[in-house]
């Protein structure tokens, strides 16, 4: 612990966001970067803690103490090799981890906890300005190959895992490019493609095969997987959207989240879309049904498409703005969380139930909502009750933005023959391990969706399953 007293005489200080009116006139990464002076202060304020909670919030297991202490010393090789020791690609985590360890800092308990997400990805830019970001392949090889099915977070870190024990590694991607949801469903204002490009190089030149626009089930079939590979690893996230089956879901201008979010990541890349393909929100009233994350993107990227209104509303209530009882420190907080797509205009509202769309002419024109009350039982289970009178709110688009189900089970999964949980979920029957022989999952493909530092956590595990599987 450099500086004893840190954490009493320096104030938490964020680098904060570029100018709401700058921003949103593209899609640069909309977060800025503290100097290195005040990077150092703030990594000077950590306490040490006699139990790191911080620690054992983060589902990697980062012991961010200890590089907290090698930043602030100046030690920046020595702080990127401890921070990579434990994470894969921090400089994504860095970007688009809601920092459970934050919230489990001793110093939350003030409101002003460590400065850890951005301490780490400063301390992997670094690295990389630096140059001692270098490739390292593996010294030999075992004979071992191994497919990876799925280049989201998870596939990626299970492939980098298994590719520097020596085995042959090829990762299998349906799109067109490598990334999964990091590539495609995560806005380029969060999350630059180039910081993606700029590790995949180092992946490939390990030594680490990338086969893009292959749809395993399709293209390569089960059978030929199995066949052809000493052990395969399920990556393929939970791709299936969670629907609104109600009346009028059959006009045009309703749309999955995520299909809106990929074709924008799609036209920042420089791909067009056909203009009868195209989902767009210029020019019209915007209405976000689901209050998460992905809806948060659907918020900033409809206003950067110079939607005239935006909002979004939530079928439950809103949460507490500052402490929640129910979910006390060091747990994770359920309260209101504002993001930088939120602050650029958008209404919000909770506790709002879609009961119909309509529209005329085959077009949409609105949504009939009604708000509804959550009440407890005598066991803990929550009810839904209408409380008010239908309102119709006007909107030209609707991005349906309510989460994920469980992953697609028609062709591979169905083909492999894999089990299913209670979720629909493929069911780990021992530790990252299917049903099927040498058939392995990691990521939301059997947590259901999750965080990206799950699905690396994830993958990393399941990494250490293969490896012990092909050593017998």
């Amino acid at each position: 612990m450099g500086n004893s007293k840190a954490f009493l005489t320096i104030n938490r200080k964020e680098a904060g966001y570029r100018p709401i009116h700058e921003r949103i006139a593209d899609f640069s990464e909309v977060e800025q970067t503290l100097n290195t002076e005040d990077r150092i202060l703030q990594a000077s304020r950590c306490m040490e803690c006699g139990v790191p909670f911080c620690h054992w919030a983060c589902p990697l297991g980062n012991v961010v103490p200890e590089w907290q202490d090698l930043l602030f010393k100046g030690k920046w090789t020595e702080a990127y090799a401890l921070l990579a020791s434990t994470n894969n690609f921090p400089e994504f985590t860095g970007r688009v981890c809601p920092a459970l360890c934050e919230k489990s800092c001793v110093l939350n308990l003030e409101n002003q906890p460590l400065t850890i997400r951005e301490n780490e990805v400063a301390i992997t830019e670094h690295a990389f300005q630096e140059g001692y970001v270098k490739p390292r392949p593996p010294a030999s090889r075992t004979g071992k190959t191994v497919a990876v099915v799925g280049s989201g977070p998870a596939g990626l870190a299970a492939a980098d895992m298994l590719n520097r024990q020596g085995h042959s590694v090829t990762v299998y991607e349906k799109d067109e490019s490598i990334g999964g949801l990091l590539r495609l469903g995560i806005p380029d204002f969060k999350l630059n493609k180039d910081i993606i490009d700029r590790r995949l190089a180092i992946l490939e030149e390990e030594g680490i095969r990338f086969e893009t626009g292959v749809e395993v089930g399709k293209a390569v079939s089960a059978a030929q997987l199995l066949a052809q590979f000493d052990a395969v690893c399920l990556a393929i996230g939970a791709g299936v959207p969670r629907d609104l089956p109600i009346e009028g879901r059959n006009l045009s201008g309703i749309h999955f989240a995520l299909d809106f979010l990929k074709q924008q990541n799609r036209t920042v890349a420089g791909q067009t879309t056909p203009p009868a393909q195209q989902i767009s929100a210029k020019g019209k009233k915007v209405l976000v049904i689901g209050g998460g994350d992905t809806g948060s993107d659907c918020v900033g990227t409809s206003i950067r498409q110079k939607a005239t209104s935006v909002t979004q509303i939530e079928i439950l209530p809103q949460p507490p703005e500052d402490t929640n009882p129910d979910t006390p420190w060091p747990q994770y907080p359920n309260i209101l969380k504002t993001s930088s797509s939120h602050k650029e205009g958008c209404t919000r509202r909770w506790s709002l139930a879609s009961k119909r769309f309509i529209g005329e002419n085959g077009a949409l024109t609105g949504v009939e909502v009604v708000e509804v009350e959550w009440t407890k039982d005598e066991s803990g289970r929550f009810t839904m009750h209408e409380t008010g009178k239908p309102e119709i709110i006007p909107a030209d688009l609707v991005l349906l933005s309510m989460g994920f189900t469980s992953p697609v089970h028609e062709g591979l999964l169905d083909d492999l023959g894999v089990k299913y949980d209670a979720r629909g979920n493929v069911e780990a029957v021992k530790a990252n391990e299917s049903s099927v022989k040498k058939v392995f999952v990691a990521g939301d493909v059997t947590l259901g969706a999750s965080l990206v530092v799950r699905a690396i956590a994830s993958g990393r595990k399941a990494a250490e399953i293969i490896k012990a599987s092909l050593q017998v």
